[in-house]
């Protein structure tokens, strides 16, 4: 020992496998499903960041703007009152992904037209949503206060008009 010492300057003993301590296995295992969960909560994240980017787009589109570009007198005014009339629905309700599609679809044409007569399988065909999903989205939108029938189409279909916040 005092050689060692004095050829290499230190002393140490060296570690035995066995004196080395090992997690129990449900640590492992806890730790494993922990990482599992953290790596498919960011891809979660990650998805539904996408895809609100991708509802923001078809807004951007459907009001025929750009970021940075400044629209025309009349889609300017559009844009300000779709973009009042969603503050107006996120300020008084949570928003699921499936609502918020069908949302970004209705809303241009609430704020221009004052009302949407489309059909559940049009309406279906362009959020992706099945027509039962869309329909649930409807209903939800009606009980929250954000739209109301207001009379069918020639074709009978509902015809929906935005409703006014509640006082």
């Amino acid at each position: 020992m005092i050689a060692t010492v004095q050829r290499e300057g230190s002393y140490a003993l060296e570690v035995s496998e066995i004196s080395r301590p090992t997690p129990p296995s449900e640590l492992m295992d806890a730790i494993v499903r922990l990482e599992t969960r953290a790596e498919r909560f960011h891809t979660e994240v990650l998805d539904s960041l996408h895809r609100s980017e991708q509802a923001w787009s078809r807004i951007l589109d459907a009001l025929g703007c750009r970021p940075g570009e400044e629209p025309e007198a009349g889609k300017r005014e559009l844009r300000l009152r779709t973009e009042n009339l969603f503050a107006q629905w996120k300020d008084r309700l949570s928003i699921t992904e499936d609502v918020w599609a069908v949302a970004v679809y209705i809303l241009p044409t609430l704020a221009e037209a004052g009302q949407i007569g489309h059909s559940l399988e049009t309406l279906s065909a362009k959020t992706g949503l099945t027509r039962q999903r869309v329909h649930a989205c409807l209903r939800f939108l009606q009980k929250h206060r954000c739209i109301r029938q207001n009379g069918l189409t020639d074709s009978g279909h509902p015809i929906y008009v935005a409703e006014l916040p509640p006082a």
